[in-house]
């Protein structure tokens, strides 16, 4: 008897394309951890309503939110129409893209989430509001913009506030770096619109960059919103982000200290920020950043 142990055994092939099982993806680590994925109550009830008419299913490789690499998403199959497409990462519990959907009957959506919860939550919105142009997919974003997405099929690409990752050792997991960059113009169309929103400056300033470097992404908003009309000079002034926490101040309770504020530099010169994107809704998360006192940051990039 052979002393090697047995390697388990998958349905598909192992390939550098998905890793997210073992937290990386092609050697890079994924920007999300794994949370709890029970349904209860009425998301359960939503998941089993809906799923099957919203959820794309997708082949997977070896991990529940890897997309296996031959699998490619058509979107007029899928909404049995030809119409822009608009991809939200990190969707969270559908709040901003259920409401888009609502707001813009002319255009398809497909969240993309990695929480069951989440992707229940937004199930149970859709079927409220009676919405046919929203579907929603879990998976890691990098694969579903890399290889699902066909590429120059996407309209629009939204990431409002991802995780921040605020310790320096794990800046590498922040979502938005080159390689993603790489991925989102791989998507996208050309002139297409990669909107990011986030209440950290410091990975306002990481993501201003990161896309600053790529070349196939141009600031819609180039200069504007400098000096002392910048958030960011903003933000430094106040110190507000050295003072308050991630969660607001309650009544009677000293604000709380992060650390994880970006280095100040008195005057941000660059600028580059967008205004405030009306196609937002005010999202239960954001409603948070606003009464812990922090500031959002919106940056909008276009396909070059």
């Amino acid at each position: 008897m052979s002393d090697t142990p047995e390697q388990p055994q998958f349905p598909r092939p192992i390939t550098p394309g998905s890793q997210a099982s073992f937290g990386t993806y092609r050697h890079q680590p994924v920007s999300f951890v794994r949370r709890g994925t029970r349904l209860q109550g009425r998301r359960q009830q939503a998941w089993e309503e809906h799923s099957d008419k919203f959820v794309v299913d997708v082949p997977r490789h070896i991990a529940d939110t890897s997309v296996h690499p031959d699998y490619a998403f058509d979107a007029e199959e899928e909404f049995g129409r030809k119409a822009p497409l608009i991809v939200e990462v990190g969707s969270g519990l559908g709040e901003a893209v259920v409401h888009a959907a609502e707001q813009n009957p002319d255009k398809d959506f497909l969240a993309v989430e990695v929480y069951a919860p989440g992707l229940a939550n937004t199930l149970l919105r859709i079927g409220q509001r009676g919405l046919t142009n929203v579907r929603v997919v879990q998976a890691n974003a990098p694969e579903v913009l890399e290889t699902m997405l066909p590429e120059g099929s996407v309209s629009e690409i939204w990431v409002f506030f991802p995780d921040p990752w605020h310790k320096a050792r794990h800046h590498k997991r922040r979502l938005i770096q080159p390689a993603f960059a790489k991925v989102a113009a791989k998507a996208l169309e050309k002139g297409g619109l990669w909107r990011i929103a986030t209440d950290w400056s410091n990975y306002a300033v990481h993501v201003r960059e990161v896309l600053a470097g790529s070349p196939d992404f141009e600031n819609v908003h180039h200069g504007e919103r400098r000096g002392a009309d910048s958030p960011l000079t903003q933000v430094w002034e106040s110190g507000v982000e050295t003072m308050v926490g991630g969660a607001p101040v309650k009544e009677g309770r000293a604000p709380v200290s992060t650390q994880h504020t970006g280095p100040s530099e008195g005057v941000d010169d660059v600028g580059g920020w967008a205004p405030r994107f009306d196609g937002r809704i005010r999202t239960s998360f954001e409603n948070k950043a606003h009464d812990a006192g922090r500031m959002i940051f919106d940056l909008t990039y276009r396909r070059i």
